[in-house]
């Protein structure tokens, strides 16, 4: 974690984490549509507006200096390389060290990072930002434009000719409402923005189709209380304090037969929880989470070892997911992976 923000700040106010992919099979990104990108910029799709945060950003002609800034996502930059736009991608700050998607952790890891210092809050400071000439700046929630956080504000960042973006349901920085349709928000946004729409609508209408056909497996079945969590992660006082509550987990959860065993437990992202709590309630299935961890799985072992009255350590039933748990581009991965973990006969 010695390259993220700290993560109490990070996950509580801005971890959306996290991400379906290219084309009709989710499991690859692939890199050949920034030709196409260039071709649509080139055409009469512009000017384009975006309502972003209250703020409408006019767009002439697609950006080709994009910053990404961290976050404690990868919600953005996974969103740009399934849209084939990694070659418009100046400086990246996103990370998971992982994912679900195959050959995407190693493409995030190769795109420029504009080799800025990064400052107390591990993104990028107000005048290595301007210093990067970008058109284009891309922030999970609102955060990455307070000023009082050291970082160049959406106003100063017009004034040097670059747009600037709020993910959805970043404006106030509250993740809790998230679902699965706003990543697709972040598609079509991008997709305008870049004049790849249509490849936008296809990545959105093949998550939709296979998360529907999911679900229609699985309706009328039991749904398994779940508890999802980050795997060696402290955000609070307590010994789990990386439990989910509430939002975009849960859709997906939902989507894949299954609830929440802990979403009454906090009004917030993530519940700060006890041992004697945890031990108390029945969980059925694990997700775990890993964020830059090696070994998500080891930790969901160690936990069905911790927990032996639990059903799911009775039954061993976990999963080890990354970013298709967040908000970006492969949300139906993480649904069909937790579907098959919760109803293996029906899926």
């Amino acid at each position: 974690m010695s390259k993220k923000r700290p993560v109490a700040v990070a996950l509580a106010g801005a971890l959306c984490l996290v991400t379906s992919a290219c084309g009709a099979d989710s499991s690859t990104d692939t890199a050949d549509a920034g030709d196409k990108a260039s071709a649509a910029a080139a055409g009469s799709g512009y000017p384009v507006t975006l309502e972003n945060c209250g703020v409408a950003e006019k767009f002439g002609e697609a950006p080709s200096r994009v910053v990404v800034m961290n976050g404690a996502s990868v919600a953005e930059v996974s969103t740009l390389l399934a849209l084939g736009l990694q070659d418009r991608i100046v400086a990246n700050q996103q990370s998971y060290g992982m994912s679900e998607v195959a050959g995407r952790a190693a493409a995030i890891k190769a795109l420029p990072s504009g080799d800025v210092k990064l400052n107390d809050a591990y993104d990028i400071p107000r005048e290595a930002m301007i210093g990067l000439r970008p058109d284009l700046v891309l922030s999970t929630t609102a955060y990455g434009f307070d000023e009082k956080n050291g970082f160049a504000t959406r106003e100063q960042l017009t004034q040097i000719g670059a747009h600037t973006y709020v993910s959805p349901q970043g404006c106030a920085q509250d993740t809790t409402k998230m679902t699965i349709a706003d990543s697709y928000t972040l598609l079509r946004d991008l997709g305008k923005v870049f004049g790849v729409g249509d490849r936008a609508e296809k990545l959105v209408a093949d998550s939709q189709k296979r998360i529907a056909d999911i679900a229609a497996k699985v309706k009328g079945e039991r749904q398994p209380k779940v508890m999802v969590l980050f795997s060696n992660m402290a955000m609070g006082g307590n010994d789990f304090s990386s439990v989910v509550a509430k939002g975009i987990y849960n859709d997906i959860l939902a989507k894949a037969g299954g609830s929440n065993a802990f979403e009454s437990a906090s009004e917030t992202s993530f519940a700060d929880l006890s041992q004697e709590k945890v031990a108390a309630t029945d969980v059925d299935a694990l997700v775990v989470i890993g964020y830059n961890d090696p070994d998500p799985a080891a930790y969901a072992e160690k936990l069905l070892k911790e927990f032996p009255q639990w059903p799911a350590a009775k039954n061993k039933t976990y999963v080890a997911l990354s970013d298709s748990m967040y908000l970006g581009p492969s949300n139906d991965l993480a649904v069909a992976k937790i579907a098959e973990m919760l109803h293996p006969d029906r899926v």
